[in-house]
């Protein structure tokens, strides 16, 4: 954070108050997050920069609070580099204007309600119901097969497309009212995990928060996937035909309840850095677990062919400590994604491709033959999508300044 001579800190007067927008400190150990609630802009500082900080935020000079905290520590400061970082930040108010009321956030008493006591009791009595009448009743258990309602591709891949959107989005939408339940804003934004495209949850005004009021807004989406696919199975359930067999609508319904399993599967996939691997990091108070375990992994792996380690003085020491046991869960991850998609995407994923390329031979109805054609055309479109939207995160990830915190999705 030094500032130039060029700079606004390097030119500022030390003997006049620095106007600063409201600030939240959390306190961990011995570093204190500082931010932003309104502009999700936040920063770690060492105890003694935000002893600083708050020293200007209550009204001292530039020079008053230098001189303080080398009375207090025994050593001098660059007070003038520490205004230009919070100036980069966006932490100094411009202009004599005073501070705007922060805007109030909207949805927080929906939050409330929809996390309430009498809400987590509707979710457990769904979720009893939904075990106890899928070991009662055998064909209301999750398998690849209850993808295909219907026997034409296209209705199949449309609709599960389409379908799946308001079900992610009611997923991302327990992520933001838990966030909100606590007044933090919340923003949506598009993104790719492998092959997939996904809605995440940005909410970077956790790190603010104390850590046991982190751990609701993490789990909020996984709660929400478990209540979706036992109120999905209970309805399929409860609209059979008269003769007992699964109607048209139940069959609908057991496909998306098949697909929101997997969606809560793969958030154990720790290596996609999934809620799950969110809610470790948040308990262990780490700041970038994954990426050091990586580190440690290539290291290992370096080690034994010789070449030279990689620089691992940026790690952070925690991080350093857990990494030597995450590494490991990194390899467990792939395993377990691996299982999931032989056991559970694949079975389906074949089936696709077979019969795709059945009705490619010329001797099926026009009907079939022109369903493949238009599921195949659909299918290199969303590959298409994807490929772009992962170039353009690619390209958002390289210019971005600094990481943003792990998004929920």
């Amino acid at each position: 954070m030094r500032s130039s001579p060029g700079s606004p800190a390097a030119g500022a007067d030390l003997d006049c108050p620095i106007a600063l927008h409201p600030l939240v400190y959390l306190e961990e150990g011995d570093e204190v997050t500082v931010g932003r609630v309104d502009t999700d802009s936040y920063a770690v500082f060492p105890a003694d920069g935000a002893e600083l900080v708050r020293g200007l935020a209550d009204g001292l000079t530039p020079r008053q609070a230098a001189e303080a905290y080398e009375r207090a520590h025994g050593e001098s400061v660059d007070i003038a580099d520490l205004i230009a970082g919070l100036e980069e930040l966006g932490f100094v108010r411009t202009g004599e204007d005073p501070a705007p009321p922060p805007a109030p956030v909207r949805w927080q008493r929906l939050g409330r309600a929809v996390f309430s006591l009498p809400a987590w009791v509707c979710y457990l009595l769904v979720t009893v119901l939904w075990i106890a009448e899928t070991i009662r009743t055998p064909d209301l258990a999750p398998r690849p097969t209850n993808v295909f309602f219907s026997p034409y591709f296209t209705v199949v891949a449309l609709v599960l497309f389409v379908g799946q959107f308001p079900l992610i989005l009611v997923h991302e939408g327990f992520h933001a009212l838990a966030g909100r339940r606590l007044g933090l804003p919340t923003r949506l934004r598009i993104s790719t995990r492998l092959i997939f495209i996904v809605l995440e949850t940005s909410l970077d005004g956790l790190v603010a928060v104390p850590r046991r009021r982190r751990y609701l807004p993490i789990l909020a989406g996984m709660l929400a996937d478990t209540v979706l696919a036992a109120a999905l199975t209970l309805t399929a359930d409860a609209t059979r035909l008269p003769g007992g067999a699964l109607s048209g609508l139940g069959r609908l319904c057991l496909a998306f309840a098949y697909a929101t399993l997997l969606r809560l599967a793969w958030q154990a996939f720790l290596h996609l850095r999934t809620d799950l691997y969110v809610l470790l990091s948040t308990v262990l108070g780490l700041r970038d677990l994954h990426a050091t375990a990586q580190g440690v992994l290539r290291n290992a792996v370096r080690r034994r062919t010789g070449r030279p380690l990689l620089d691992e003085s940026a790690w952070h020491e925690a991080d350093r400590r857990a990494a030597r046991w995450y590494a490991w869960l990194i390899v467990v991850g792939y395993a377990f994604s691996l299982a999931v998609f032989v056991s559970g995407v694949l079975p389906a994923g074949a089936r696709f491709v077979t019969g795709t390329l059945d009705r490619f031979n010329g001797r099926v109805p026009l009907g079939q033959f022109l369903d493949s054609t238009v599921f195949f055309a659909l299918t290199v479109l969303q590959l298409g999508a994807v490929a772009v939207l992962a170039v353009r995160e690619r390209r958002r990830r390289k210019a971005a300044v600094a990481p943003l915190p792990p998004a929920l999705g």
